[in-house]
């Protein structure tokens, strides 16, 4: 069974620079119903606009707790 939480972004590009460069490799980001979830940086390529990452995405996990998916769901 795959769990999905809610989690609103806001990533200003200069941060993103961090991700790619392999300084900081995992994100910690909230969710909306207030628990802390951490992933790979990296899957955020998908939904990086030139801007950063702003809005909010729901992340889909496997039953081992490995990312799936992410889908913007709302700005």
């Amino acid at each position: 069974m795959h769990q999905r939480v809610q989690v609103i972004l806001n990533i200003p590009a200069h941060r993103l620079e961090l991700y790619y460069q392999g300084i900081v490799t995992t994100v910690a980001a909230e969710t909306t119903d207030g628990r802390i979830v951490h992933f790979p940086a990296n899957v955020l390529r998908p939904v990086v606009q030139s801007h950063g990452v702003y809005g909010t995405f729901e992340l889909v996990f496997d039953e081992h707790n490995k990312f799936v998916s992410i889908t913007r769901t709302g700005d």
